[in-house]
Parts: structure tokens; sequence; C-alpha cells
């Protein structure tokens, strides 16, 4: 299990790498909050400090869950309970006090893991078809009534995306998250662009709604 430690301090970071090593995992240590923003979508569970050079980690915290459902366990020297609750209503998975105990921390993880894997996985579609729209996500191609649509790679991502979740709202955060592996990109102007070429090529008014101030969504019927 490839496992994200996001700590400063080099020696924690050293013992928690081997506590992570000993178990049998792949860890990867990372001391600023930006970089643990940029790098998430490559880990199963994150080891997150709060005291962070760059950004507050319950920062980090809220902008990972925007975009993640990746089990995130706090380690963290405030204990006080505002900062328990506070961690833990803001979507940490759990959240433990330093010192820790490392054979605590190792059984933690697994239990965050299990947890997170309980609800088993359904067949992933290979086709999805709405309406007169089909979208082969392994030949990544697209086709409207039949005719092929010339996506270009990203609007084909885009398209697919959206389609996953058709009936329910895609952040703008969670698309520059999937799209571009950056969530929280200065300008997202290029989302836009994609868009507006996706839309262009579908010629179907009303097939990505804009929820205003959130993001898109399908509203087409299954085929």
């Amino acid at each position: 299990m490839d496992v994200l430690i996001v700590e400063d301090d080099d020696a924690m970071a050293g013992a928690l790498t081997a506590a992570v090593e000993s178990a049998g995992h792949h860890p990867q240590r990372l001391a600023r909050g930006a970089d643990a923003l940029l790098s998430h979508r490559n880990f199963q569970v994150i080891l997150l400090d709060l005291g962070l050079p760059d950004m507050d980690g319950l920062e980090v915290l809220r902008k990972l869950r925007q975009v993640t459902d990746v089990p995130i366990l706090i380690l963290t020297a405030r204990d006080d309970e505002r900062s328990v609750v506070l961690g833990l209503r803001s979507g940490a998975d759990d959240y433990l006090v330093k010192p820790v105990k490392l054979v605590e921390l190792l059984a933690r993880i697994e239990a965050v893991t299990r947890r997170a894997g309980r609800g088993g996985g359904t067949p992933q579609e290979h086709v999805i078809v709405l309406d007169d729209v089909a979208i082969d996500l392994n030949r990544r191609t697209a086709s409207k009534a039949g005719s092929p649509l010339a996506l270009t790679a990203t609007e084909f991502e885009l398209l697919a995306l959206l389609a996953r979740h058709a009936g329910s709202v895609v952040t703008r955060e969670q698309i520059l998250d999937a799209l571009w592996g950056d969530a929280f990109l200065a300008s997202s102007r290029s989302l836009d662009v994609h868009l507006t070429g996706l839309r262009a090529k579908l010629q179907k008014p009303g097939f990505i709604i804009n929820v205003r101030g959130v993001g898109y969504r399908v509203e087409a019927a299954s085929g």
C-alpha cells in the first residue's frame, strides 16, 4: 500500500517512514501541504500533520476532502478537545496525538483502510449510454446517434467523468483534480475552454448543466 506522510519534522518523518516500511507498505514523505494537494492521487492512505510550514493542516484536510475519499489520519501535537473534534468533523478518519506508538499507528492504518474497502467494488461499466451519446471507456471513443465524436483527449476525459456521475453534480475542484492533478489552480480557465469545445461538438443543449457556483451535471436518461 502506498502511504503519503505529510510531516515537516525530519526526525518524526523518519520514524514514521521506517514504521510504515516495516509493515510492508511504501511510504513517501512530503513536508508541505501544497505538495500534498498535488500528489494525493498516488496514495491509498495519508498521514497528515497539522503544523505544516506553508498552510494549516486542517485547511489541507478540507481541500483534500473536496476531491478524495482516501483515508486520512491526523498525527499532531494538538491534543485539545476542540482540535480533535474539528479534525474529525473536517473529514479525518482518525486522530492521533504525538508522540504516537508506532504499533498503534500501524493498527489504525489497517483499521481505516479496512473500513474504506468494506463497501466492495461494483463492476466498472465499459460503455456508458446517455440518450443518444455512447462513451466507450476502454476504447476511449464517443459517439452521438451512431456517429463518432472527434473529441480531444481532455474533452473525452471530461465527458467520461461527467457521464460516470450522471445525475449528480461534479464540482469544478473534482474535475480539475481528475484531469489536471490540481484541484486548486489559481485559474481554471482551461476547464472552461475544454467544456465549451465539448458542448459545441455534442450539440445537445441542456445535456451538460451548469450548477452555478458548484460545478456541472449531465442530465440524461441511461440507455
